[in-house]
């Protein structure tokens, strides 16, 4: 889950100087990858975790 957050917060603050710098778009273009990379790894996380191994 700390993953999750630090790349979450990496992409807001990517986002943000992407917008305001000028010439700068391209990191807004980078903080939605990485939001999107983040977004999919919880979606796997979740995904993994609900699964319940077999007990012997």
């Amino acid at each position: 889950m700390t993953l999750f957050l630090l790349l979450v917060i990496a992409a807001i603050v990517l986002g943000i100087i992407g917008v305001v710098a000028e010439g700068l778009f391209y990191l807004l273009i980078i903080g939605i990858a990485v939001l999107v990379a983040a977004l999919v790894h919880l979606g796997l996380r979740i995904r993994h975790s609900g699964r319940r191994r077999r007990t012997r």
